[in-house]
C-alpha cells in the first residue's frame, strides 16, 4: 500500500471522527491495513488503538462503503463491536466458511441479550448497538453506509498471534511503498 494512500486514510478517518464528535486521546496508535491484498478500498480498515492494557483494549475504527474486513476469528480475544455512526453489517459463522459450509445454530449476544442465529447470518448493527463476538466465532464486517465509525472493546489484543483469516492469502499488516513522507507512524512501524 502506498504511503500516500495511508496518509489519506488517516486524514479521512480523522475528519470523520471530528464531524461525529469522536475525539482521540493523546498519542493514539494508528493502524491502516489492506490485509496484504493491495486493495484498500475493497478490503481495508483504519484502526486506532485508544487503550492498550494487559487485561483489555479499546479501538475506534473507520471504514467506507465497499470496504470489507475479511472473515477471521480469534482464539483468545473476546470483543464487543459497536456501531458508533453509520450502519455496520456483521456476518458470523460457527466454523471457517472456506472449509465447511454449515447451517449450525448458535447464540450470540446483541446489546447484552442472547439471541439465536444461523451460521452465515448477516446482522445489521445500527448506531449505538453492539454485538459480542466470542473466541472461535468467525466474523467479517463492512459498512452499509457511506462511512462508518466502529468501536471495539475487547480482552487484551494480540494482532500478531491471534488473528486467523479464512483466506490464507490475507496478512494482518500492510507492506508499505514509500511515495511520500509519513504523517503518523503506524503500529507495525514501532
Amino acid at each position: 500500500m502506498k504511503r500516500s494512500a495511508i496518509n489519506k486514510a488517516i486524514i479521512d478517518a480523522g475528519e470523520c471522527f471530528t464531524r461525529n464528535g469522536w475525539f482521540l486521546p493523546p498519542n493514539p496508535k494508528w493502524d491502516i491495513t489492506d490485509f496484504g491484498l493491495d486493495s484498500f478500498l475493497t478490503t481495508g480498515l483504519v484502526l486506532v488503538n485508544l487503550a492498550e492494557e494487559k487485561e483489555y483494549c479499546e479501538k475506534i475504527m473507520y471504514a467506507v462503503r465497499g470496504q470489507l474486513t475479511p472473515c477471521h476469528t480469534h482464539k483468545k480475544k473476546k470483543e464487543d463491536i459497536i456501531c458508533r455512526s453509520g450502519l455496520l453489517v456483521v456476518q458470523l459463522w460457527s466454523a471457517d466458511p472456506a472449509i465447511e459450509e454449515n447451517t449450525d445454530t448458535f447464540s450470540v449476544k446483541m446489546n447484552g441479550s442472547y439471541r439465536s442465529i444461523t451460521s452465515g447470518d448477516i446482522i445489521p448493527i445500527p448506531p449505538g448497538q453492539r454485538i459480542t463476538i466470542e473466541p472461535g466465532i468467525w466474523h467479517a464486517f463492512y459498512p452499509e453506509s457511506d462511512e462508518c465509525i466502529i468501536g471495539e472493546v475487547s480482552t487484551a489484543n494480540d494482532d500478531v498471534n491471534d488473528n486467523f483469516f479464512s483466506d490464507e492469502n490475507i496478512g494482518r499488516f500492510t507492506d508499505i511503498e514509500e511515495d511520500e513522507a509519513l504523517i503518523i507512524k503506524l503500529v507495525s512501524e514501532y
